[in-house]
């Protein structure tokens, strides 16, 4: 391999379970803590390279616990944010932040154009393209996908507790993600909730926009608070809730 990235590091996107009978492709863009050897630690510690601001904890878990449960797709990047947020275009601040939440990311200070490039050929456009040429062979095949991106959140913020537990996101289609909470409304298993703790406001639907909304497709983003999800007794409990609300909700919209 050729810049960033070293053969030791290995391809930056993964995909499981290519020829899947669900139409639903999980995307998990949080799904990894790792980065690229060349990037050292960013001049982080052990402690905050393992905390959430890192990756989304629990969330690729579950992604590979509903792969099997509904055979799903996944598509994943294998690097940490703090490399590269592929749910950010290029431009954002926050596609190489130099700082998540209360932390400062010294590796990600006042990089130069030049490194912002390196990193984005190296990461952003390898997930970008596997999504799209994904999704271009299931249009093509008539099997156009449902796209299900997951995240998980941390349940305590800049000091303030979050109650909420599942957040149903999405940018103007709504479509899926309004059958998914009538869906959750009648068993009140979780606190669901639209758009929580995030929001398009919040530049977190970029997934969404490029690959759903562009392409006329079903989409939705689901964000899971991580202390739920854990150890794999929780994974577990998360993945069989939303193999339920997925298939009821794909369900009734395809009636």
């Amino acid at each position: 391999m050729t810049g960033l990235l070293t053969e030791a590091d290995g391809a930056p996107v993964a995909v499981e379970n290519r020829e899947a009978s669900s139409p639903v492709l999980l995307i998990c863009e949080h799904a990894s803590r790792r980065l690229p050897e060349k990037m050292g630690t960013l001049g982080l510690s052990p402690e905050a390279l393992s905390s959430h601001i890192a990756w989304d904890p629990g969330a690729l878990s579950v992604c590979q616990l509903l792969v099997r449960s509904i055979d799903a797709a996944l598509i994943y990047q294998r690097f940490s944010r703090l490399a590269y947020d592929c749910n950010r275009p290029p431009e954002a601040e926050a596609a190489m932040p130099p700082v998540s939440e209360v932390f400062e990311i010294p590796g990600n200070a006042a990089i130069s154009a030049s490194e912002r490039r390196v990193r984005t050929e190296a990461l952003y456009v390898p997930f970008r393209d596997e999504l799209e040429d994904f999704i271009a062979a299931r249009k093509a095949s008539g099997r156009p996908p449902v796209l299900v991106t997951m995240h998980t959140f941390t349940p305590v913020y800049h000091g303030r507790q979050r109650d909420v537990e599942v957040g149903i996101l999405h940018d103007t289609d709504k479509r899926l993600a309004d059958r998914m909470l009538s869906v959750a409304g009648k068993t009140k298993r979780y606190d669901v909730r639209r758009n929580e703790p995030y929001g398009p406001a919040d530049g977190v639907t970029h997934t969404l926009i490029e690959h759903g909304l562009k392409n006329g497709l079903l989409n939705v983003m689901i964000e899971i608070r991580n202390d739920l999800v854990l150890d794999e007794v929780g994974q577990k409990v998360m993945a069989d809730y939303l193999t339920g609300l997925l298939g009821e909700s794909l369900a009734s919209l395809s009636q």
